[in-house]
């Protein structure tokens, strides 16, 4: 049973970890604009 045990705790700290790594992302890091140009063939298109 303890091996059990340290497993789900094993499990429970890896994903606050990953959770708090993605919290981290989402609050501090701020995207930055750009323009971006898509050029779409005419084959194939309106078909």
């Amino acid at each position: 049973m303890p091996t059990l045990t340290r497993l789900i705790l094993v499990l429970i700290v890896l994903g606050g970890l990953g959770y708090g790594a993605l919290y981290a992302l989402a609050n501090f890091v701020e995207p930055r604009e750009r323009e971006i140009t898509v050029r779409v063939q005419k084959d194939g298109f309106g078909r």
